[in-house]
């Protein structure tokens, strides 16, 4: 049988360390603004990418972190496409290595973000999905 300690480890370090779309919203909007850092292709960012973020490949993470986010203390929300993508979890890791403090890794990655209905930046301008009942609750 799990130990419940255990357990209370492992939910609280989740909690710690990684973050929803709707609570990664939620501190934007109250303005406690995470620096986002989309680690997906320059295709895929150029496809659509969450407001503000700042685009950093994957592959480049070790190299350009210090340059792109200097403050080993700031908070840095990671992501990549969704939840069949561990691109976040590895330039998280990354970050973490190097000392960066508040790392967290956004759930769902960009796919949740754009089914809970949260705005997007393409090519032709900010745009916004209706939310997908599956996903986040529909008006």
């Amino acid at each position: 049988m799990p130990n419940p300690v255990s357990a209370v480890d492992f939910f609280a370090a989740q909690l710690t360390f990684q973050t929803d779309p709707a609570d990664l919203a939620a501190d934007r909007a109250a303005g406690r603004s995470p620096l986002v850092l989309d680690v997906r292709s320059d295709a895929a960012w150029a496809q659509g990418h969450l407001p503000g973020a700042v685009h950093l490949p994957g592959p480049q993470v070790r190299e350009r972190a210090a340059e792109v986010v200097p403050d080993l203390d700031a908070p840095v929300v990671v992501h990549c496409w969704g939840p069949g993508c561990n691109g976040a979890t590895r330039a998280a890791l990354v970050l973490a290595t190097l000392g960066h403090t508040h790392v967290r890794e956004l759930i769902g990655g960009y796919e949740y973000w754009i089914r809970e209905g949260f705005a997007v930046v393409t090519a032709t301008g900010r745009v916004r999905r209706a939310p997908d009942p599956l996903a986040a609750p529909v008006p």
